[in-house]
């Protein structure tokens, strides 16, 4: 019965979802000359009836490849797809456009546009209404971005769209840097500094003027101490203290506490699904060390094997998860025999 239900519902909601579809596009007549094909275009674009635009522009472009509009009606699919949230359409659009007319006076238009399609091929339904940080996203299509400006900028370094393009490469490269330091949180939670200590040079080397420079170097400093660099150390802090004094890393006489901003990684998957069960809290706070900049003063030796004895009585999650498969210590419990009556 409750299958039944569940076949039911699946074909009405594909039998509703067709109807949509039939209505939405609607049969073109074909006895519509070019010019009025493309002034139906036009309208629809007026009215930000980007869909109806694009079929219109693309009945136009089959029937009249080599009319009077057909490049333009070219150029205004591009938009119309940008418009309608089609960002991998108008990419393929607009490199069409340049592969068949590389010569055309408005080709920088098509190049603009690929490079506007991929800065906001990543900006969902929810980006749209949501502050997200763009710089923890996979970075992928920023540099496609980026890279795509950048070809507008030698080929057309005087087009009416380079000082945008322009403006939006330094956002981008801001954003890139940044997405550099999140790499570099994450390899210094888990303590992988020479990965932490790479990412962190190749922001300085690479990405000059940017303001992810401040925390490259702190992460730097406090890298090369765990790695016991001291020299290299020492100079990165150097910097750090000269260029920007009032970084969160400093205290109040220009001393290296402690960089703190990796604490603020995002948790797993993992993390949330099991409401911080599968990550251990501790992990979050860095072991504790003996600074390569300061004088660290004697400490008493703990008795950690003492502590490492003493046994709370408490379960692990893992073993309350597993309803007791699993012991406290990660091993299988074994079954219990059957008994025979």
């Amino acid at each position: 019965m409750v299958r039944m239900i569940k076949y039911s519902l699946l074909l009405s909601l594909a039998l509703l979802l067709s109807a949509c579809a039939s209505d939405s596009k609607k049969d073109i007549p074909e006895h519509l000359t070019e010019a009025e094909l493309y002034q139906q275009a036009q309208l629809a674009l007026d009215t930000s009836n980007y869909s109806e635009a694009i079929d219109k522009l693309r009945a136009l472009e089959s029937r009249f490849p080599f009319g009077s509009y057909a490049e333009q009606a070219q150029l205004d699919l591009i938009f119309a797809y940008y418009k309608n949230q089609e960002q991998e359409a108008a990419k393929a659009s607009a490199e069409r456009f340049i592969r068949l007319h590389p010569q055309h006076e408005n080709v920088d238009y098509a190049y603009y546009m690929k490079g506007l399609a991929s800065y906001t091929a990543d900006v969902g339904f929810i980006e749209r209404f949501v502050e997200i940080d763009m710089s923890k996203r996979d970075p992928g299509q920023a540099r496609d971005s980026f890279n795509e400006f950048a070809e507008l900028l030698k080929r057309f370094p005087n087009s009416r769209y380079a000082p945008d393009a322009q403006k939006r490469m330094i956002h981008l490269r801001n954003q890139l840097s940044r997405y550099e330091i999140h790499v570099a949180n994450y390899y210094m939670k888990r303590k992988a500094y020479v990965a932490a200590a790479n990412r962190a040079r190749y922001v300085l080397e690479n990405m000059q003027e940017t303001p992810a420079i401040p925390d490259a170097l702190a992460i730097l400093v406090e890298a090369n101490q765990h790695l016991g660099l001291a020299k290299a150390a020492n100079n990165a802090l150097k910097v750090l203290r000269t260029n920007y004094p009032k970084h969160p890393s400093l205290d109040s006489q220009g001393n290296f506490a402690k960089y703190k901003v990796y604490y603020d990684v995002d948790p797993s998957v993992w993390n949330i699904i099991s409401f911080g069960l599968l990550d251990d809290p501790e992990e979050s706070i860095p072991p504790s060390r003996q600074s390569l900049l300061q004088p660290a003063k004697e400490e008493q030796p703990q008795q950690e094997s003492a502590e490492d004895e003493e046994t709370t009585g408490e379960r692990s999650w893992l073993n309350i998860m597993t309803f007791g498969v699993v012991g406290d210590d990660g091993s299988e419990q074994p079954e219990e025999p059957e008994t025979e009556e």
